[in-house]
């Protein structure tokens, strides 16, 4: 079993990583575990969109 973990700052980026990395590996997906974080700086939020995909 082996781990692969994304982190992206916006939503579109982490779909276009996961996506790529699905089309280029022959692997059998065992799940997908998703998270966002997001923190707040005076008048800016910031996002953090994350990934760990778990594969054979």
């Amino acid at each position: 079993m082996k781990v692969k973990l994304f982190d992206e700052s916006h939503e579109l980026d982490l779909e276009k990583s996961i996506n790529k990395f699905l089309s280029e590996k022959d692997i059998d997906l065992l799940d997908i575990k998703y998270c966002v974080a997001i923190e707040v700086s005076g008048e800016e939020q910031i996002y953090c969109f994350s990934a760990m995909i778990i594969y054979r």
